[in-house]
């Protein structure tokens, strides 16, 4: 179903944006995802359950490490293997934004602790600043190997990093702090969430994809499609590479280890999706089809490994 929604959302607005002069780019579709997305998620981190942060101290290290320094160095080796800057920037992208919207799902279903998955989420969404700053970094140390400018300047990159923060972390929290006290309200957008979430990607697919700059794709696959299969291996390849340390490392006999695992296994595509709305004109349009892949692949992905991990148990 989700697959479809994905499919979908990114070929109606794809087709709008072909057929018409497209949309102009608005920092409010950040704003949007983060109230739909992000906000439902935060609703039961509660401050109590910070205590789980040293008391799973070891776990949640183990998930940092993979996420922000294993697996981040697998997406530079891939994307030098591409040569080509816009999909290594893509790869970088995904690989230092862990879970995503469906993740809490995923930890639920398969027996996972969900106060632990929550905490996780929570401290992931505190690292996107990190995340924006270690794509720049990505941006400044490659460019002499794909033998390109990266024109992104350090204020810009702070200016958008002090944007996503505010958009998707500072005011999504305040959000579901108030949005809990009234309870009616928290309970409809609880027993709703999963139609929420479902029409939210579809919107912001929509509306990405709808861009008046996504729409040199077309040009990209007439001049360059070849890109379009180095794109594909290259997301492949990362997410076997994802799933096979992330098995490694993580014990799955435990609850807290297999909500650690979910935020490895997954990464947060639509999040990834609206921050390189922010990069495109840096490393190039070409950034979109390792994301735009991830689509494809992770969900079909997540739902196979929640089966093999149902029939081991």
């Amino acid at each position: 179903m989700q697959l479809m929604i994905v499919l979908l959302g990114a070929a109606l607005g794809f087709l709008y944006g072909y057929n018409t002069e497209g949309f102009i780019f608005s920092s409010n579709i950040c704003l949007f995802a983060g109230l739909t997305m992000i906000m439902p998620s935060l609703f039961k981190v509660r401050l109590s359950d910070v205590k789980l942060v040293w008391v799973y101290r070891t776990v949640i290290a183990k998930s940092l490490f993979l996420n922000f320094v294993l697996l981040p160095a697998f997406a530079v080796a891939i994307g030098l293997a591409t040569h080509d800057y816009g999909i290594a920037a893509g790869i970088f992208l995904l690989s230092v934004l862990s879970g995503g919207g469906m993740v809490m799902y995923w930890i639920k279903k398969s027996g996972g602790d969900t106060s632990l998955g929550f905490i996780i989420l929570f401290i992931n969404l505190l690292l996107v600043s990190l995340s924006f700053l270690m794509l720049h970094l990505f941006g400044i140390y490659t460019e002499s190997y794909f033998s390109t400018l990266y024109t992104e300047d350090t204020n810009n990159m702070s200016s958008y990093a002090r944007l996503v923060v505010t958009l998707l972390i500072v005011i999504p929290f305040v959000a579901s702090r108030i949005v809990i006290l009234i309870k009616p309200l928290a309970a409809w957008i609880e027993t709703y969430r999963p139609h929420i979430s479902n029409a939210s990607i579809f919107v912001i697919l929509f509306y990405l994809f709808g861009l008046q700059s996504t729409q040199s794709l077309v040009d990209l696959f007439d001049l360059q499609p070849e890109l379009v299969g180095i794109s594909l291996i290259a997301v492949i390849l990362f997410y076997l590479l994802d799933l096979l340390f992330a098995r490694l490392i993580f014990d799955l006999d435990s609850p807290q280890e297999k909500a650690a695992f979910w935020h490895s296994a997954t990464r947060y595509i639509t999040l990834a999706l609206v921050l390189s709305t922010f990069s495109m004109k840096a490393f190039g349009v070409s950034m979109l089809l390792p994301i735009m892949f991830a689509y494809l692949i992770q969900i079909p992905f997540a739902i196979l490994l929640d089966k093999k991990l149902g029939q081991k148990e």
